[in-house]
């Protein structure tokens, strides 16, 4: 049978009723938990960052060769194509070379079949907690000729 304690006096160092532990046992267990989960939440959050950033490049590098293959598709020269698929992505440090973007097929003049197919190649550097690297991102855009 448990005993009826008296009320709780001005020192809160301890629970009054039975069963319960003292609160001094419990001092710094939040301080405890934090420690070992912060680590493992750091690390979620710069992956999301590093996985975002990869992310956005290959949107941005995408919609560039799609550009670019529109120009070929309409006609145009192969140098005003990559010189669209470099002003298409003007956010990318370091920029888009030259040398990094492929005409891998031409449409022929006043032709509407067939398509053209431009690819771009870009390393994105990263740099995750202790580990550095880097991504190497392939992406390729098709159109029809003739449109």
């Amino acid at each position: 049978m448990i005993k009826d304690n008296p009320l709780p006096s001005n020192d809160d160092s301890m629970f009054i009723t039975a069963g319960c532990p003292t609160r001094r046992t419990e001092r710094g267990a939040a301080a405890v938990e934090m420690a070992l989960v912060a680590p493992l939440l750091l690390a979620l959050v710069f992956g999301i960052i590093s996985f975002g950033t990869a992310y956005n490049t290959k949107i941005s590098l995408t919609a560039g060769v799609r550009e670019g293959a529109r120009l070929i598709a309409l006609g145009d020269t192969d140098a005003n194509a990559i010189q669209r698929v470099k002003d298409s992505t003007p956010h990318l440090s370091p920029a888009l070379a030259s040398s990094d973007i492929s005409i891998l097929e031409n449409c022929p003049p006043g032709s509407t079949t067939g398509k053209a197919r431009v690819q771009a190649n870009y390393s994105l550097a990263y740099n995750y907690l202790f580990k550095k690297g880097t991504w190497n991102i392939q992406v390729e855009g098709v159109m029809r000729c003739g449109l």
